[in-house]
């Protein structure tokens, strides 16, 4: 069945938020803090492991310059303020909205197994990659909900429009999307999630939404001039 593999992770994001709602109402602020403490470290890790991924420093500084000025321009950030704040108002019982979306968004869709799994599943194989994915993004949402709150079920939608764009494009993305392109890809995403980590350690906020654009430029940048 076409996009079996994403919708089996979505289910199991689904899952792992419905568990993590549960039991984060029987968690204490101290312990909540320290597990938002262990969450950014693991963060961090993730981002770390993606970035060094990236060989081709002078592409992945342009394609964050660009994305950044192309996202300033478009005023990513400031729509997904807007956004946020209006499912804020409706759901504010849940929790921080606009956190949970941001870093669970990022986290399911940035990184090779994303990619290479919605390939997979497009061009008729078993999605075994997207099922391991889903695996290990369910384990995630449990700890991400318990600790940011019911807007990481929101990644959901950025998680279909990506991986399902892939997989119903995979004979055209499997030629864009080369080694290559995906180990710039993964190096630039990997320093937003880093920016995710330092933001969950409140150590420093940046504008990721308005960063976000640059994730496709390097894929541009790769294509054109590698």
């Amino acid at each position: 069945m076409i996009l079996q593999g994403t919708l089996v992770n979505i289910a199991a994001i689904i899952g792992g938020c419905v568990i993590g709602h549960f039991a984060g109402r029987h968690i204490s602020a101290p312990l909540r803090r320290t597990m938002m403490s262990g969450l950014g470290l693991a963060v961090l890790l993730v981002g770390l492991q993606l970035a060094l991924q990236g060989s081709h420093i002078i592409l992945i500084i342009c394609s964050l310059i660009a994305g950044g000025i192309l996202g300033e321009l478009a005023g990513i950030e400031k729509r997904l303020r807007i956004m946020a704040e209006r499912l804020q108002e409706r759901f504010s019982e849940y929790g921080s909205i606009a956190e949970g979306f941001v870093t669970a968004s990022l986290l399911y869709c940035v990184g090779a197994m994303a990619i290479m799994g919605a390939l997979q599943d497009g061009v008729g194989d078993a999605p075994t990659i997207l099922y391991a994915k889903a695996a290990l993004d369910g384990i995630a949402s449990i700890a991400l909900t318990a600790t940011l709150g019911a807007g990481v079920v929101l990644s959901i939608i950025p998680l279909l429009l990506y991986q399902g764009s892939i997989t119903l494009l995979a004979g055209w993305a499997s030629n864009v999307m080369t080694e290559t392109a995906i180990s710039e890809m993964n190096g630039v995403g990997g320093l937003l999630i880093i920016a995710i980590a330092l933001d969950l350690l409140d150590i420093k906020r940046l504008p990721i939404g308005n960063l976000l654009p640059s994730v496709f430029i390097v894929l541009l940048l790769v294509h054109f001039i590698l």
